[in-house]
């Protein structure tokens, strides 16, 4: 299943922009385990004092992003394994900047960040293998706003690549 399987009803409008930077080329599943190493690779050639810096006061680190990635594609995770599972809980939103402000990614490396966002991305790869195309269908409520699990697969990927384009124009 491809990006342009998807209906905008399967999600929120506020992820309609990280759902039109995913590419229709490959599958959901492809295109999760592609874009892990295109992001690591990108990430891996950014000069060392980039980092730590902030393009205006009260902006994030690359460090920080690279944070809020791997905490986002684990909550993104999560809500698509109970929506397959058929739970029909309401989930709650999450307030990113309080997870930034309390990471301490600046202090962790950027070979330990980008180490477990590889982990993390593996694990998000199984998940969504392991689904099939009927639960991958399946939706549920998040943040106030009915998404489905594949919607969540390319919300993962979008973020990824939104972060990507901010980093190219903001801290590169």
């Amino acid at each position: 299943m491809k990006i342009n399987d998807l209906s905008p009803n399967e999600y929120a409008n506020f992820y309609a922009n990280y759902i039109a930077s995913v590419s229709n080329e490959y599958t959901l599943v492809e295109e999760l385990e592609i874009s892990i190493h295109r992001f690591i690779k990108f990430v891996q050639d950014i000069p060392m004092d980039k980092f730590d810096y902030r393009y205006a006061e009260g902006k994030w680190t690359i460090k920080e992003i690279i944070q809020h990635l791997i905490d986002a594609e684990r909550i993104f995770a999560y809500r698509a394994l109970r929506f397959a599972r058929y739970d029909a809980t309401v989930l709650s939103g999450f307030d990113e900047d309080y997870y930034v402000l309390n990471s301490t990614a600046n202090q962790r490396s950027i070979m330990e960040l980008l180490t477990e966002y590889s982990a993390v991305r593996h694990t998000s790869l199984l998940l969504f293998k392991s689904f099939t195309n009927e639960q991958l269908l399946y939706s549920g409520i998040a943040s106030n706003n009915n998404i489905s699990v594949r919607a969540l697969g390319f919300v993962i990927i979008g973020h990824q690549n939104h972060h990507q384009k901010i980093f190219e124009k903001r801290y590169l």
